[in-house]
């Protein structure tokens, strides 16, 4: 993963996030936990494989985030993933936020 951020300073997440690729995304949303001013946006449209590492890193980054004040932003949740943090009760831990959806529409948990 090179640069993680877009020009609108969201964090754009791989399409897999596993054990294999785990430790480095966490370095970096760790990283950007630290910078950031405002809320903390992560892009997971692109997400399509995450297993338990993977959600880890979503939860540590959730709870580093509490400790500085900032709020992290789910954009554009897949279904798929939606429904995963919806079963783990994980869903309660985000807010979400969508670019995809036509204006009024939104996604809840």
């Amino acid at each position: 993963m090179s640069n993680g951020y877009t020009d609108s300073g969201v964090i754009v997440l791989p399409d897999r996030l596993d054990a294999v690729n785990s430790a480095e995304v966490r370095n970096l949303l760790h990283e950007a936990v630290d910078h950031c001013i405002g809320d903390l946006r992560l892009d997971v449209s692109a997400l399509d494989v995450i297993d338990a590492a993977g959600l880890g890193v979503l939860v540590g980054t959730r709870r580093r985030a509490d400790l500085v004040g900032v709020d992290v932003v789910l954009v554009d949740v897949p279904p798929r993933l939606h429904r995963l943090l919806a079963v783990t009760k994980l869903s309660r831990l985000f807010h979400y936020e969508s670019i995809l959806l036509t204006d009024g529409a939104s996604i809840t948990a």
